[in-house]
């Protein structure tokens, strides 16, 4: 079951920015689509797209990210690493933090690094219950989390 993440993790950009979770979420609240380090993750990045085009103005940091080092997330990511704020957790620390136990991953936190919804493995449901909240706490517009032609419902890996 997911959890809040220790705020003193460091979290480190493809870019090689570190700070802690806690810097990260000093002005906005932050959403992740976590990917796994398995380069047919990569059909998850519209999906994270369509989110993040809703969210990105508002006062939230959207972001990846990658299970695994700067060019595993190239792999995953592709051209969509250069787009984005992308983080990389080489050894899992941040999604173990999170109490993740499958992925793909839908996470929101508060600027208090507290856990306000999160969704594992891909469940359509779960990641629109996921936006709601962030579209609450944010006083937004909610995405469209699911579309035709996206991956059936179920589709997960282990951490």
């Amino acid at each position: 079951m997911a959890n809040s993440p220790d705020p003193k993790l460091e979290l480190v950009t493809t870019k090689g920015v570190s700070r802690t979770v806690d810097d990260w979420s000093t002005m906005f609240h932050l959403c992740f689509v976590i990917l796994p380090p398995r380069p047919e993750a990569a059909v998850f990045i519209p999906i994270a797209k369509r989110i993040f085009e809703v969210f990105g103005d508002a006062d939230c940091r959207t972001a990846f990210c990658v299970v695994g080092n700067e060019f595993i997330a190239r792999g995953v990511l592709g051209d969509a690493e250069d787009d984005y704020l992308t983080f990389v957790d080489p050894e899992s620390a941040f999604v173990k933090s999170l109490g993740l136990t499958r992925l793909p991953a839908f996470v929101h936190l508060r600027q208090d690094t507290s856990l306000v919804a999160a969704a594992e493995g891909w469940d359509p449901g779960e990641w629109q219950r996921v936006a709601k909240e962030v579209g609450k706490s944010m006083a937004w517009s909610v995405p469209e989390v699911a579309r035709p032609g996206d991956p059936p419902p179920g589709v997960a890996w282990p951490v």
